[in-house]
């Protein structure tokens, strides 16, 4: 193929080829933009100014649209995400059990451990925790895997780096405390290589509220989806234990993007990498006052 495309390569058949492939992704683009600008007016109730963005919903959609890398495809598959970061250290990662490409295989014989967690590698809230064997119901968990891989989740959230990655599923160990209670969720957004703030999603297992700190720890009056529930009724929770190790490998990672939340598990004093993600809620997400998302998108630099 090599040897013929050098052969045709001044050819007029050649630029009709290159004219052809230009047009064929200049219309992609266009498709994305008006499903995003579509989305984003049914969200916001105003138009998106790609042209001249400035809040920190609008610059992601920007990102969304103008970002091409396959290192993003790789850190949003939540399988091949674990080779890039081993690199940190092997210890962070969440044990894993299990991982097929074909659901069938999805059954006792291979899930022996528990309690433990069945999800796909891509898509948001494709998951299934299951704390003993007598409570799985197998043909319903292999159908809910099924339909999990039957799916491109670049078709729900118009993120370019979801669309080539090769579904699978994977069975993690469960995260628990000593408690016995899911440990507290705490994503990292990062801006320019800065930590910004954190968002954390606690006691999910029972309470299941949302706190958000600056990188002092300090509490911020502001939501990121614009909360479901009261969080004020709720108590503060301290910094944890692995904060500065969180930090550490999170600025080492938050280099190589503009804007990346990076998710961790603090259990117990000990630290698990969660997940990457390259545009929080796809850039849809309302924050409780607007005037956040006009200082967070401030700070953010797209070229």
């Amino acid at each position: 193929m090599v040897q013929i495309m050098k052969k045709i390569k001044n050819t007029m058949l050649y630029k009709k080829y290159k004219f052809w492939c230009k047009y064929i992704l200049k219309e992609k683009l266009n498709g994305q933009k008006k499903l995003i600008k579509k989305r984003y007016k049914q969200n916001f109730q105003k138009e998106l100014d790609l042209d001249n963005p400035r809040t920190l919903n609008e610059k992601i959609q920007w990102l969304k649209i103008n970002e091409r890398d396959d290192f993003h495809t790789l850190v949003a598959d939540k399988y091949k995400v674990r080779e890039y970061l081993k690199t940190f250290s092997e210890q962070y990662l969440v044990p894993l059990l299990f991982q097929t490409t074909n659901y069938q295989d999805i059954n006792e014989k291979n899930i022996t451990t528990f309690p433990c967690i069945v999800k796909s590698n891509t898509g948001c809230g494709w998951y299934k925790i299951l704390r003993t064997k007598e409570d799985v119901n197998w043909d319903e968990l292999r159908e809910l895997c099924k339909d999990w891989m039957s799916r491109n989740f670049y078709y729900y959230s118009y993120e370019w780096q979801y669309k080539n990655i090769k579904p699978c599923i994977i069975v993690e160990k469960l995260l628990l405390t000593k408690d016995n209670k899911l440990p507290n969720d705490f994503k990292l957004h990062f801006i320019n290589g800065d930590l910004k703030f954190v968002y954390c999603s606690i006691d999910r297992s029972d309470k299941n509220y949302r706190k958000i700190y600056s990188p002092n720890w300090e509490l911020l009056d502001f939501q990121w989806p614009i909360k479901q529930i009261n969080n004020d009724n709720f108590e503060e929770i301290s910094k944890p234990a692995s904060f500065d190790k969180m930090l550490e490998i999170g600025k080492k990672i938050a280099k190589k993007f503009k804007y990346v939340r990076i998710d961790f598990y603090d259990v117990d004093g000990n630290l698990y990498f969660g997940e990457i993600t390259l545009h929080h809620g796809a850039g849809f997400n309302k924050f409780s006052d607007e005037k956040y998302d006009k200082y967070y998108g401030a700070m953010l630099k797209l070229k």
